[in-house]
């Protein structure tokens, strides 16, 4: 997109956002809405604030995660009303007001002080109030967080528009950028944290504008899904890296992982890092409306007992193992989520705007997305493969041990674990990978 197409897409946003909001407003009986960001709280016997992210709603309007302190008033028929939070201080920079497509659409208001709930409200009646707000701070004659309106507002979001898309996209292509410099610090024999620095360089953002926290996994430390720590020495040898970090664009945000073997690698590690790629590029194919979520993760299982059975690390069947759960020991999350202004994006688990749920099967807890695809969706396709000794125990020690060979498996513990993962957009034709395959020679 140009950046007068992008101006053009973002108002088309802004006004798809409130049309929708007022049927559903006038759908569940409210007048308005209005929307708090939340801020950030001290951390129990400190003066020191935790990390913050505002509210996904707030959001969706406004594209500011960051922000603290704020509201936005939503009524129909009216300019939505952004009141932004700009204080008088020396102590901290204030945020600067809204520019742009935002400024012309949302009618910033500056607060020079937090500000309630009431405040804002006044006399008007039947306003519903959307965040992390204290019951006893909203009147009587408003509603918090009415569960049938915030269902149907997760919906909302689970469908991207253009500029929704571009956003992701781009936020996308810095990911990528960071991700190329990770794998040349990892091959010069940087240590995680060395790693880490690289790819906040290249992604030019500090830790806390990260959408998560950034996933650095050298060797055995892949095998832990969200390994959280990155350490200051590298080890030796190297086997392998993986790296599942993100960026944000205008809010939205990238989510993409990439797995490469070290040159000290077991030959067996790098085709298997081959055969995760092959068959997550085979599941995007089969993106497209009407696909049932639930189904294509089954299918994963089905891919990954083939590679399994194919490079001998299971001597029986890739049916076998999937029906004995030994796929789900390699592979105990998964296939992806919904993506969008929260990484792990609402709406997924629900069967449509009622908020009626739609758990996961038993056998797959960690499954966050258990819809039908439908145009609009993004969402991430995420498969892996890794050696986590404590679920694999029971196949070693029980009826199935004959059905693996251990030698191989104890020659990849060492080496952690694979995830490929990518983020697409489902298209009434099909789907768009906006982790381009230009990428692929990246993992």
């Amino acid at each position: 997109m140009t950046s007068t197409d992008r101006d053009s897409a973002h108002r088309a946003h802004l006004d798809r956002l409130q049309q929708a909001y007022a049927e559903l407003l006038e759908h569940s009986g409210f007048d308005a809405a209005l929307i708090y960001s939340g801020h950030a709280r001290p951390q129990h016997g400190d003066d020191q604030e935790s990390s913050f992210s505002a509210f996904g709603h707030f959001v969706h309007w406004t594209g500011a995660p960051h922000h603290q302190h704020e509201w936005l008033w939503i009524a129909p028929g009216t300019t939505p009303r952004w009141f932004y939070y700009a204080p008088t201080d020396f102590w901290h920079l204030p945020t600067p007001p809204p520019q742009g497509v935002r400024a012309a659409c949302l009618d910033p208001t500056p607060l020079s002080q937090p500000t309630t709930a009431g405040a804002l409200i006044g006399a008007h009646p039947r306003v519903a109030v959307l965040g992390d707000v204290p019951e006893d701070a909203v009147p009587a004659t408003a509603t918090l967080n009415p569960p049938s309106l915030l269902h149907a507002l997760d919906e909302l979001r689970l469908y991207k528009d253009d500029y929704e898309s571009d956003c992701l996209r781009l936020a996308n292509r810095q990911a990528l950028a960071g991700h190329a410099a990770a794998r040349e610090a990892f091959a010069a024999g940087a240590s995680e944290l060395d790693i880490q620095l690289a790819y906040l360089a290249a992604t030019r953002q500090r830790e806390s504008e990260l959408p998560y926290q950034n996933i650095v996994g050298i060797n055995a430390h892949a095998a832990t899904l969200h390994y959280q720590h990155y350490a200051t020495e590298a080890p030796d040898p190297l086997r392998s890296l993986l790296v599942d970090a993100g960026h944000r664009h205008a809010g939205y945000c990238a989510d993409i992982t990439r797995t490469w073997a070290a040159l000290d690698a077991d030959p067996l590690f790098a085709a298997l890092i081959e055969g995760v790629t092959a068959f997550q590029q085979r599941l995007i194919a089969e993106l497209a409306p009407g696909v049932d979520f639930v189904d294509l993760h089954q299918r994963m299982h089905h891919y990954l007992g083939d590679l399994l059975a194919d490079t001998g690390i299971v001597r029986g069947s890739a049916e076998a193992a999937v029906a004995s759960g030994l796929t789900r020991a390699f592979c105990p999350h998964g296939l992806g989520h919904s993506l969008g202004v929260q990484v792990h994006d609402v709406g997924g688990l629900q069967r449509d705007a009622s908020g009626t749920p739609l758990p996961p099967p038993t056998p797959d807890p960690a499954l966050r997305l258990t819809r039908t695809l439908a145009p609009g969706m993004v969402v991430t396709i995420e498969p892996g493969l890794y050696i986590i000794p404590f679920l694999l125990a029971p196949f070693r020690e029980g009826s199935e041990r004959q059905a693996v060979d251990w030698d191989r498996v104890d020659r990849l513990t060492d080496h952690g674990g694979i995830r490929i993962e990518d983020n697409v957009l489902i298209t009434a034709e099909g789907h768009t990978n906006l982790t381009p395959a230009s990428a692929l020679d990246a993992r």
